[in-house]
């Protein structure tokens, strides 16, 4: 009982689910792409040249745009944490559409102005002061707000640490250099709490900072639609910044905070339109995302519910699973998975198992049958629940 449960463990970690909720609050009808039966390998080609337009979400993206947001489905700390790899194709998404340039002269049009989101920084422990101390923390959303027309033209960092408590105001007074580039000088900053009636202010003497209060921004990219904007600064850091982050974001931002995942997962499913799911959509590797154990799950369930762990499914409907739950030690499992039905249900045959340490492997008694359902599945995302317990993965490659 205890190795099938191990087996059961290196799928992926365990989650309670709960019935579905209203989407409409958070996603609206068509808040992520939908299920797609096109192979993992069939993507249509992106010409970063074009200015095709794609759906993400709500909103519509030239086709590069989709490519950068596609790129940065997975990172997390709006950059603290990024695989190599991962790092390579959102920084050619990123120059790409500093090739295109976007809207002509962005600091005379109106589309810059407003709040934005920061999604992503090459340089989030870094640089200013508010990067060094809240940037790369996925609970907290950053924001900045750009008011360019006004008798006071500013640029304002926020951090918002939740709607509950509050947030943290960094203003600036900005002056337009050129088409491209905004000066600014921090002049000021407070604390504003939900529980209090009253401003903190914030402890940096900007006024005794000098020339370190001071800085330029220029942006290198903002998209016609105004959803997208790519900006570097004097410290040398890029920043993606975006109007309305779309549900698959929402949903892996708020699974990189662990704060109520379990609602936003819920919320994000019953917002879709499934479709049927093959096999050959599953093909690749794919790396645990999210996952929780419940009441009475073996120490290797527990072990494996937020750590490494992949998952390689092959064409032939080979399967393995690899959890690492501390370094040297490692929990590998294969098996079989195949259709069972015209629905998107799948049955998941574990066949052996093995514990290794070092070079030395210990053989377990790991036999089990599983079923799993998927409940959403995309070039990015998998969501699925393997018996009664809910999986996120996040595909990381798609040749196996």
């Amino acid at each position: 009982m205890a190795a099938t449960a191990a087996a059961a463990a290196a799928a992926g970690g365990l989650v309670h689910l709960r019935p579905p909720q209203s989407a409409a609050s958070r996603f609206g009808a068509s808040g992520a792409p939908p299920l797609r039966s096109r192979r993992p390998g069939q993507h249509r080609p992106r010409r970063h040249g074009a200015a095709r337009s794609v759906a993400v979400g709500e909103a519509a993206y030239a086709e590069p745009e989709a490519a950068l947001l596609e790129a940065l489905l997975g990172v997390q700390g709006r950059g603290r944490a990024v695989a190599p790899r991962q790092l390579q194709e959102v920084e050619s998404a990123v120059q790409a559409l500093e090739a295109l340039g976007g809207v002509p002269d962005p600091t005379s049009s109106s589309l810059i102005e407003g709040s934005w989101q920061l999604i992503f920084t090459t340089r989030p422990g870094t640089a200013s002061p508010i990067q060094r101390t809240f940037v790369g923390v996925d609970s907290f959303r950053i924001f900045q707000e750009v008011y360019l027309r006004t008798d006071d033209p500013r640029v304002v960092n926020v951090v918002r640490f939740s709607e509950s408590v509050g947030d943290l105001k960094v203003e600036a007074e900005a002056t337009i250099e050129d088409g491209k580039r905004i000066l600014f000088r921090f002049d000021r900053a407070a604390f504003t709490f939900k529980f209090l009636p009253f401003k903190v202010p914030y402890p940096v003497p900007f006024k005794l900072l000098g020339d370190e209060a001071k800085g330029w921004l220029d942006t290198t990219y903002l998209s016609h639609a105004g959803n997208i904007r790519i900006s570097r600064g004097n410290k040398g850091t890029t920043f993606v910044l975006q109007k309305s982050p779309d549900a698959r974001q929402i949903l892996l931002s708020t699974i990189s905070a662990g704060i109520g995942v379990e609602e936003v997962i819920d919320d994000f499913i019953s917002s879709q339109n499934g479709a049927e799911v093959d096999l050959d959509i599953l093909v690749g590797e794919w790396q645990l995302l999210w996952g929780s154990q419940i009441e009475g799950e073996s120490w290797s369930s527990v072990a494996s519910a937020g750590l490494k762990d992949f998952q390689i499914i092959k064409e032939c409907g080979q399967l393995k699973n690899s959890v690492s739950p501390f370094p040297g030690v490692s929990l590998n499992a294969r098996g079989n998975i195949c259709k069972t039905g015209n629905n998107n249900t799948f049955s998941v045959s574990m066949k052996e198992a093995a514990i290794q340490v070092g070079g030395v492997q210990f053989p377990l008694d790991a036999k089990g049958e599983f079923v799993m359902e998927i409940l959403y599945i995309d070039n990015k995302i998998r969501i699925s629940r393997l018996n009664q317990h809910m999986l996120v993965h996040l595909r990381i490659a798609n040749a196996t």
